[in-house]
């Protein structure tokens, strides 16, 4: 994945089309990321959605396809709750809009520095159109839809299809050479990146400022949106960071970080084939800084490990 391309069967990622007049002053207010930056259409965008409170229901993708139309992809385990979410809050909100899912659609992502060119092997015409697609951006290609995207910190595309078009596209891209990854890799990849998993690193108790998710939050614009009260209200007091371990051992979640601010957890942790260590997220006390050196409990025993900033490593090198 970090040298060549492989690709994953992301299927149970859901797709749901909001539709309808007034559809973008309705994300405006369901997102804690702003929609107004999506002007040209296929442009995507990384949010949370909160609840009121400021925990994190999900974080997604949000897609721009025009004034009455915007895609959201949705996580798998999160999915029904999301939906039924969207629609209490169009019912009251914008009680117009149409929100459909469609698990009848097949995801499967194409990631790695050779991914765009092998897709572009097995999809005739699909390089003419998606040549000049921009990171974070899609395309149709009749019922296909091509975005550039991904969970791996590598580029490549993650691309929707009718489920009884997938086989044939998977074998397709085995005979060009790719190879089929698993999601455990995948897992070690996004945390190698730097990127979070839904119920590990944030949830419905935890709000994007404390997850390394300040980013996909603006509250900067004047507009209101769902949870932006309680996040004003409630500066963080924790952080996310990166941790290495510099003793033999492997991070996992839920392992207790001992600093001298006070005690943190690891959300992510996993060894690093990339760095070929010992690598994890962990939520710390705020006043924790990069270079920091905090003590892991791992078993019975009090292991090293030194803080620093993630992404561990993106683009097939390390980032430290």
């Amino acid at each position: 994945m970090r040298n060549d391309c492989g690709m994953f069967d992301v299927s149970h990622m859901r797709a749901v089309d909001i539709k309808g007049n007034g559809v973008r002053g309705f994300l405006r207010y369901l997102l804690a990321n702003n929609v107004d930056k999506l002007t040209q259409p296929g442009k995507a965008l990384y949010s949370t959605m909160l609840l009121e409170n400021g925990g994190v229901i999900d974080d997604l993708i949000v897609y721009f396809m025009n004034e009455t139309w915007f895609r959201i992809v949705v996580n798998a385990g999160t999915a029904d709750k999301d939906i039924a979410w969207m629609k209490q809050q169009a019912a009251k909100h914008a009680p117009g809009l149409d929100i459909a899912d469609h698990p009848e659609l097949a995801m499967i992502a194409v990631q790695g520095p050779n991914a765009r060119a092998k897709v572009w092997e097995a999809l005739p015409g699909s390089k003419e159109l998606t040549e000049n697609l921009i990171p974070f951006s899609a395309a149709e290609m009749g019922a296909m839809f091509i975005a550039r995207t991904g969970y791996t910190g590598e580029d490549g595309f993650e691309v929707m299809m009718p489920a009884k078009a997938a086989p044939m596209f998977w074998a397709t891209l085995a005979e060009k050479g790719v190879k089929p990854i698993g999601l455990g890799a995948r897992d070690t990849l996004r945390l190698e990146a730097g990127m979070n998993l839904y119920g590990q690193d944030m949830d419905e108790t935890i709000n994007p400022l404390e997850a390394g998710l300040a980013w996909t939050v603006d509250l900067k614009n004047e507009r209101d949106f769902i949870g932006k009260a309680a996040l004003l209200a409630n500066p963080p007091q924790r952080k996310l960071v990166g941790l290495i371990l510099q003793d033999r051992g492997v991070l996992r979640g839920h392992q207790v970080v001992h600093t001298a601010h006070g005690a943190g957890e690891i959300t992510s942790g996993s060894f690093s084939p990339t760095l070929e260590k010992s690598i994890a997220l962990a939520r710390v006390p705020k006043a924790v800084q990069v270079g920091d050196q905090v003590q892991v409990a791992i078993r019975d025993k009090m292991l090293a490990a030194q803080v620093v900033k993630y992404p561990f490593a993106r683009n097939g090198k390390s980032c430290l």
